[in-house]
């Protein structure tokens, strides 16, 4: 990798599914080479050869992960990512008329790193760990985010035929839930099973509650008295059955994403750092690491972890208009672990309850007081992150005491009610 300062040439990389376009210019803007290649071993073979006249480019890309991304750091050239509302915005100082193309994106990205580049931040292969840790916390949140689509599939399904069902489980992401819709497909079927058969399946599920049983075993008994159309029955229930058995299956292959996931979060040095966070426990603290990463030089200041994590909010101003709004440019998986942990360390921590009920108290709803109480904890994860140092609730309580934290004076004060 070389520094803007040392670049020679600049290239920018528009990439697609199957092929790139690709557009070197030099120090003073001309355009030297202007080529299209397939997205194969033999297109990238190719685009290795056409790239030696020009030593060790600069690439410009719209964005930062990806085959492309990882094929142009095996290219022995120096890749800078670049936001995708940025390289809008640079096609659009190209052409203000509007008109888009594929050589006129990668153009617009190669002189842009050529005339602003200086201020730009290199991409760097990462830690493997990180990287890989990085993607199954993402895929472990997509196959989350398909539980929640079937289980509301599910339900919409059991509302058409099975209203027993729905009222014997409130909460419809319990393994236990899908299994009763499995063994007893129909209010008729679960009907006709009986007492000894309800409370076998109570037990094995281990849903035997005194606060629950006896409502759930009247349901069940009453369950015969639910009449619908035997058409709607027969076709809903199979559907039902259809998507319980899938949401078990998911169920099971969540369950291996956790296991690798804690595996790889153990070996990781910064381990005792992120699972010393109050309230991140086994899944936040995996997704909080492996989105900041290992590269300590990557956040100057707590304000750069802040705005990649959405937490900062944006300013507007133009003559006597001012306007303040939450920011939306951001790392949205950082964001949603963030939102997470704050909301989850309230209960394990006094002051973090303290500073989100001062919000509430301002009027603010519970969304946006979590992303102020999120925006503070990046500040102390941003020093124990460059530090490497685990968190201590009592020096973060003495700093606060030092400096004359408002928050150590609700805690100290008469009406505090501590968690």
């Amino acid at each position: 990798m070389k520094g803007w300062t040392e670049l020679t040439h600049y290239a920018g990389f528009d990439w697609a599914g199957d092929h790139h376009d690709v557009v070197i210019v030099d120090q003073t803007g001309n355009i030297v080479t202007e080529f299209r290649f397939a997205h194969s071993a033999e297109g990238w073979e190719q685009f290795r050869q056409k790239l030696k006249p020009y030593g060790t480019p600069g690439v410009a890309v719209e964005t930062r992960s990806g085959a492309a991304v990882e094929e142009l750091l095996r290219s022995d050239v120096t890749v800078f990512p670049v936001q995708p509302k940025a390289a809008a915005r640079y096609r659009e100082r190209k052409a203000p008329s509007g008109v888009k193309d594929d050589q006129l994106d990668a153009w617009a990205l190669a002189d842009a790193l050529r005339m602003d580049g200086r201020a730009w931040r290199a991409l760097a292969p990462e830690d493997p760990l990180i990287q890989e840790l990085r993607l199954l916390c993402r895929d472990e949140v997509a196959l989350i985010e398909q539980r929640t689509a079937l289980v509301n599939q599910l339900r919409a399904a059991l509302r058409e035929y099975y209203d027993p069902a729905l009222e014997a489980f409130d909460d419809w992401t319990l393994p236990a839930a899908w299994a009763l819709v499995v063994q007893f497909p129909t209010p008729l079927e679960l009907a006709a099973a009986g007492k000894r058969k309800w409370e076998k399946f109570l037990h094995v599920h281990k849903l035997w509650r005194s606060g629950t049983v006896e409502r759930r075993l009247k349901l069940f008994a009453q369950a015969g008295d639910w009449k619908r159309s035997e058409p709607v029955t027969r076709a809903k229930s199979r559907l039902a059955v259809s998507l319980a058995k899938t949401l078990q299956t998911l169920e099971r292959q969540l369950e291996e994403y956790r296991q690798a996931i804690e595996v790889l979060f153990a070996k990781h040095p910064d381990h005792d750092l992120f699972g010393s966070l109050p309230g991140a426990g086994r899944k936040l603290a995996p997704r909080l690491m492996s989105e900041l990463g290992a590269d300590r030089t990557r956040f100057d200041t707590p304000q750069a972890l802040q705005c990649l994590a959405g937490t900062a909010p944006v300013s507007f101003q133009s003559g006597q208009i001012f306007r303040v709004k939450m920011r939306r440019c951001c790392n949205m998986h950082l964001r949603h672990a963030v939102h997470l942990w704050a909301d989850c360390s309230r209960a394990m921590c006094g002051w973090a309850q303290a500073y989100y009920q001062a919000q509430r108290e301002k009027g603010k709803s519970h969304a946006c007081a979590l992303r102020c109480l999120g925006h503070r904890w990046l500040e102390v994860v941003w020093k124990m992150w460059r530090d490497g140092t685990i968190y201590d609730g009592d020096l973060h309580a003495r700093n606060q005491q030092k400096h004359g934290s408002w928050v150590i004076q609700i805690l100290t004060s008469p009406k505090a009610n501590p968690v």
